[in-house]
């Protein structure tokens, strides 16, 4: 019987009616490795049925303490039934990506039974192409995102034979449930240590409450944080250390407001190898990267959706603080760091500049404060009125602005081919939740066997063509390789990048260019018109087909000229506690200072880039910020010619 920590319990706490708690991935994969081809339910249960014992919160249950007198416990479920978890279901032809992407969002957005183990698993077939998918999901109390891969890579095998695994020891034999006197007992005696243990904890991270997203929005706060790190030092305490840094300001957008029940969720990958070419290029980590991908895609789409605002948008982003050595509970040892995200920027290397800036100021700050923040301080909810209490404080969060517009999450995982029941996977999406304080859009990926796989969920009433962000993702790689020299004309690379930056000048959805229309019409400085004579280059896939690596012609010898610019720009890195290292941003090329640069200034008069290798030609480096080039994304957002 193992107690939830007080972190965990937040996890439960902030569940409501249209607020979900569990997260997931969706798996998928390609049962033509399968023996004899097939792929089905009686096959996963064969495999996964003997590896239960391995993942401890698979066969436990939630049991609360009466009257609310302590945290609640995980303990042996003694009804445990793998048939109520594990279930099939195939999708309707054509079993198209946007299918499995709303079927996942209908099962994702149910709560999970609590009178049960947390957690749930689908095996889909009907897959266009004969493919499948595996989609699981466990709640937030039990796991974090480190944890939760280890607990998926449990059914998970190296090759398509599946691994021999020693059996349990003795067969399962739930342990009894705990009386209520026991419960009573024990919740009693944690009413009475758990000033001891808040003692103990909380003067460390009090001083520091108000780095704490949107606790500066809840009066009183800094007062506190001020006079806890008067009174420490009084008591021969360190002084507090707090970084100069900006302010941050989340504007409001659509993507921040009240939710509803209704989910949306598109899925997508990007090459690794593109990201470590910009990477290394630039002197930036892949955090710093994925968060530039972000910014531009996220710009596009509030383009379309009119509701730009004049200032960065403001991203969470969770870091795990395991050790090295990943020990410790299987349950919640996160933090979060927040960081802007230039999407009010019009040129790439304004906005890549400025990430990198922003993501450093964000370590700087993060580093500033103990780890264990969130952990000490969600001591401080009154148990008896935790649900409560933690529903108030996320509500009073909100009500001056809201702290942050997003989650941007990074998941690190193996990068070597996996697979289910003799399948192979082919990608891991992950599957997050959405809050009314974090908003209305979670953006978290995966790196996976040379890719990193997108997981968007949002909230449908807000975010109802999620599917758009998918391909303005794909077109924010594209531009970002085609400002690598090594990606030049007449390269691998180069004839790479090309061809997708011409995939991505069509529109993705009728309402996109009914949006973009109104906005040419109303403002043209934004946006200069089409060349005459220039036609709109054709997609290669609709929105989400696929993965996005380059395939036939443009994706030959692209091996040779990726590593030959990987070994030209490679820089050092140094670790940080919230992960890799920034870089040598000193042998970085030298970018434009951005932070005063105004949103929405007068467009010089730009020179038309026919279509082919010279559109590449003029995102050399020493084609800096003001230049004749023009981006990809901001020239797929004309009108029509």
């Amino acid at each position: 019987m193992r107690q939830l920590s007080a972190l965990d319990s937040q996890f439960l706490n902030v569940e409501s009616p249209t607020t979900v708690g569990h997260v997931g991935s969706l798996v998928l994969l390609d049962p033509s490795t399968a023996l004899g081809g097939r792929w089905d339910l009686e096959h996963v249960r064969a495999v996964f049925e003997p590896r239960l014992h391995l993942a401890a919160p698979l066969r436990q249950r939630l049991v609360e303490v009466p009257l609310g007198l302590g945290r609640p416990y995980w303990v042996d479920d003694p009804h445990f039934d793998i048939e109520f978890h594990l279930r099939e279901l195939a999708l309707p032809d054509p079993g198209t990506r946007e299918q499995l992407g709303e079927q996942v969002a209908r099962i994702h957005a149910r709560q999970l039974d609590r009178s049960r183990p947390l957690w749930e698993a689908y095996v889909i077939t009907g897959l266009e192409g004969g493919r499948g998918a595996f989609y699981s999901k466990i709640h937030h109390a039990a796991i974090d995102g480190i944890s939760g891969a280890e607990i998926l890579e449990t059914i998970m095998d190296l090759s398509a034979e599946p691994r021999e695994v020693p059996p349990e020891d003795a067969p399962f034999v739930p342990r009894p449930m705990p009386s209520v006197l026991n419960l009573i007992s024990r919740g009693v005696s944690e009413l009475a240590l758990n000033p001891l243990d808040v003692l103990a904890t909380v003067p460390r991270s009090l001083p520091y409450v108000d780095r704490l997203p949107g606790a500066a929005n809840i009066p009183g706060t800094r007062l506190l944080s001020e006079s806890a790190a008067l009174l420490g030092m009084a008591f021969g305490g360190p002084a507090r250390r707090v970084p100069r840094t900006r302010e941050l300001r989340a504007p409001r957008t659509p993507l921040n407001g009240t939710i509803t029940a209704h989910r949306r969720f598109a899925f997508g990958s990007l090459p690794l190898s593109d990201v470590k070419i910009v990477k290394n290029h630039f002197g930036m980590t892949v955090n710093d990267v994925v968060m530039a991908l972000t910014a531009t895609a996220l710009r596009r789409w509030l383009l379309d959706h009119d509701a730009l605002p004049s200032s960065p948008l403001v991203g969470a982003v969770p870091v795990s603080i395991r050790t090295a050595d990943r020990s410790g509970p299987a349950g919640n040892q996160i933090s979060v760091m927040l960081a802007e995200l230039p999407t009010h920027l019009r040129d790439p290397r304004e906005r890549l500049e400025f990430t990198r800036e922003s993501m450093l100021e964000a370590k700087r700050s993060f580093e500033a404060v103990p780890a264990s923040l969130l952990q000490d301080l969600s001591a401080l909810v009154p148990t008896a009125l935790s649900g409560l209490a933690a529903r108030a404080l996320f509500k009073l969060a909100t009500v001056p602005g809201v702290p942050f517009n997003l989650f941007v999450s990074n998941i690190p995982g193996p990068q070597l081919p996996l697979y289910i029941a003799g399948s192979r996977v082919e990608g891991v999406h992950p599957v997050s939740a959405v809050t009314d304080m974090t908003g209305g859009l979670n953006i978290t990926l995966f790196s996976y066997d040379g890719a990193l796989d997108f997981g968007l969920i949002a909230c449908r009433e807000m975010v109802p063509d999620v599917w758009n962000l998918i391909g303005y993702l794909r077109d924010a790689m594209a531009e970002m390789v085609a400002l690598v020299p090594a990606a030049a004309p007449g390269t691998a690379a180069g004839a790479a990048t090309t061809a997708r930056a011409e995939a991505g000048a069509t529109t993705r959805t009728a309402g996109a260019r009914r949006s973009r229309v109104r906005r040419a019409a109303a403002s043209t400085d934004e946006q200069p018109p089409r060349a005459a004579g220039r036609p709109a280059a054709p997609r290669s896939a609709t929105p989400g087909s696929g993965r996005m690596k380059p395939s036939g012609a443009q994706a030959e010898g692209s091996g040779s000229a990726a590593k030959t610019a990987r070994s030209a720009a490679k820089a050092p890195t140094t670790k940080t506690r919230a992960g890799k290292g920034s870089g040598s941003a000193a042998k970085a090329p030298a970018l434009k200072r951005t932070r005063a640069t105004p949103t929405r200034a007068p467009r010089a008069p730009t020179k038309t880039v026919p279509p082919g290798p010279a559109s590449t030609t003029a995102a050399r480096p020493q084609d800096g910020p003001g230049s004749e080039q023009s981006s990809v994304s901001e020239r797929s957002r004309g009108p029509r010619s």
